[in-house]
């Protein structure tokens, strides 16, 4: 077996605000092969884009990587100085933003943003870079590429500044890719487009892809493994067809159970995660799940479980696997389970940050 082209080691990324420390990146690990494409999902504020922005080295202020390793090819990323993660962004790793509307100059042409893509990292002359602007767009499917390159971001689609952003993303030949969620705000005709994109670029050019989404339906179609994130931690990794048949974790077995299947006959209601993701100041103990968590015992409660071979290729972070878990004992947490009130918890949280 080659050695992954990223490996992620411990990674701990935190803000030090006025309320207290956020940790936002709290111990993940994970690796990526060559021409690999694997999905991060779980729900906004798990931790998915700060741990993509903590390997380009591109965490906002107050936050800071404070402890692990980026390894790629080889190299701690954590470790580079200014001119080496400037050369290593853009050149070796790429990433599409969620809204390329937010991400491309207003007041720049489409065809002179992806040049300078090129020519900022010295990766190509001023010329060369002039060459294959067009190329680029025709490859993205952007129709009359020689006419588009002289617009301005407002005169494309929303589906048009999404594929020019993956232009500029592949423009120097990187060998990772991060799509941070590519099909937000796209009709569902341009969001199948989007994919079949990334997946013949995959396959033509052997980029490997880390791709951020909340569409399972998404990491069904284009991955190969799937990483699982609540409150910052890595809870469950594996294979998209284990996790999908088989979740051991609760919450990515209710991740699943909230979304509408359209490949099986509906068996039932689709039931939502009560409550809501835990505040990263204020972390609870044991296992950070517990307070949603429809299975949990005294255990859950005290101490938080490590992250354990389940199967082969599949890790969970869980005291109680689903499956030891009977249908009638899942069923009947369900229907026993009482209403929770978001807003008194809203207002729980309030309470608490005013006291501090």
């Amino acid at each position: 077996m080659s050695e992954p082209i990223l490996r992620v080691q411990d990674l701990r990324t935190q803000f030090f605000t006025s309320r207290g420390v956020v940790h936002a990146v709290d111990g993940v690990s994970f690796y990526v092969d060559a021409g690999e494409t694997v999905a991060i999902v779980g729900e906004s504020g798990c931790g998915k884009t700060m741990t993509a922005l903590s390997i380009l080295r591109l965490v906002p202020e107050p936050g800071r990587i404070t402890s692990g390793k980026i390894l790629f090819k080889g190299r701690d990323v954590v470790e580079m100085d200014g001119d080496e993660v400037r050369n290593y962004r853009g050149n070796d790793v790429s990433m599409i933003f969620q809204d390329p509307m937010t991400s491309l100059n207003p007041v720049t042409k489409i065809g002179a943003q992806i040049k300078e893509a090129m020519t900022a990292h010295d990766r190509f002359s001023p010329v060369q870079a002039a060459q294959r602007v067009v190329p680029l767009l025709k490859r993205v499917r952007v129709p009359s590429a020689e006419r588009r390159i002289s617009d301005y971001p407002h005169q494309f689609s929303g589906g048009m500044r999404q594929r020019a952003m993956i232009a500029m993303g592949l423009a120097n030949e990187p060998s990772l890719l991060i799509a941070d969620e590519p099909t937000t705000a796209l009709d569902v005709t341009v969001q199948a487009q989007v994919i079949q994109l990334l997946k013949q670029l995959n396959r033509e050019l052997g980029t490997a892809i880390i791709l951020i989404t909340h569409n399972t339906a998404l990491v069904a179609s284009m991955c190969q493994r799937v990483i699982v994130m609540y409150a910052g931690r890595v809870v469950e990794e594996g294979p998209v067809d284990r996790i999908f048949s088989r979740p051991e974790h609760p919450y990515t077995w209710s991740l699943l159970r909230s979304v509408p299947r359209v490949d099986e006959a509906r068996k039932g209601r689709l039931v939502s995660i009560r409550g809501l993701p835990p505040d990263l100041v204020r972390l609870p103990p044991g296992c950070k799940f517990h307070p949603r968590c429809l299975f949990k015992v005294d255990k859950c409660l005290k101490e938080e479980p490590p992250l354990e071979d389940v199967a082969p290729g599949q890790v969970a972070r869980c005291w109680v696997m689903m499956s030891t878990v009977s249908e009638e004992t899942r069923e009947a947490a369900q229907a026993s389970e009482v209403a929770f009130d978001v807003a008194a918890e809203i207002k729980k949280r309030m309470r608490a940050d005013a006291k501090t």
